[in-house]
């Protein structure tokens, strides 16, 4: 074990701890629990983020940010109080927005404090996601939040190209389509100019399924449009609203229909 001093230098306010904990040995031990709290924690704060189940996710941030606070972790109190506040307010862009932020510094504090106990961190901290940055995944759809959400969710592992209307997303499939990197493409349905029909249409005049696999998001589920989209060789249907588990489902779905 380091000297309490490691922890003093890194930001941790160990003195306002020991007038709720009383002494070091406790302080101690109760850091022991903290990081066994934090491995069962962590993977339902990310599941609960993904779900877009702002309850759950504000309750398990509360936690975080009453055990940072009781520790003397003052940056991540005060970040998960503001993630604690907006998930609250079902504010989910502010979830994404700043969910890394939260992460790093969560992360950071397990690092120090496994450091200070002589611990190993590394079953408690989530394993780095593969960036493949050659591939890329085109959006297709005319709302901003959709693309933006998407964007937000894919955009550490892969390049995301974003379309807003059917129009665009041609110019962009012709202009990539012998290169092979798009590896999906999520296509709304109801658009302005050329229409997620028309795109489809396109891709079966030149027999473009295989080579660029699209799953279809819209807001229009009835039983006609989802037999006329199956018509095509399409790998899914998505419906809107969705959550960011949901999107990755059909993200890797899509991706493998071409493997």
């Amino acid at each position: 074990m380091k000297d309490v001093s490691f922890l003093t230098s890194n930001g941790v306010n160990v003195e306002k701890s020991l007038e709720l904990f009383g002494d070091m040995q406790t302080y101690n031990d109760t850091l022991e629990d903290f990081l066994k709290g934090m491995e069962e924690s962590l993977p339902k704060i990310k599941m609960f983020k993904e779900e877009g189940d702002m309850a759950n996710y504000a309750i398990l941030v509360h936690s975080l940010k009453s055990d940072s606070k009781y520790f003397g972790f003052t940056k991540l109190a005060e970040l998960a109080l503001q993630h604690e506040m907006q998930s609250k307010a079902n504010d989910i862009d502010f979830i994404y927005l700043n969910y890394d932020e939260l992460m790093n510094e969560t992360n950071r504090i397990i690092k120090l404090v496994s450091e200070y106990l002589g611990k190993d961190a590394s079953n408690i901290l989530p394993k780095e996601e593969t960036v493949i940055k050659d591939k890329t995944i085109l959006v297709v759809d005319d709302s901003n939040i959709v693309t933006s959400f998407v964007d937000k969710i894919f955009s550490s592992t892969y390049n995301v190209l974003l379309a807003k209307d059917g129009m665009e997303a041609l110019t962009i499939v012709s202009n990539h389509i012998n290169d092979g990197k798009i590896v999906a493409m999520l296509l709304d349905l109801n658009m302005p100019n050329v229409d997620g029909f028309q795109v489809l249409e396109w891709f079966k005049q030149y027999n473009l399924f295989k080579r660029i696999p699209i799953s279809i998001i819209t807001g229009e589920y009835s039983k006609e449009v989802v037999d006329r989209a199956f018509t095509y060789d399409i790998v899914d249907m998505l419906a809107k609203p969705f959550n960011e588990k949901n999107v990755k489902a059909v993200i890797e779905k899509t991706i493998d229909y071409r493997a």
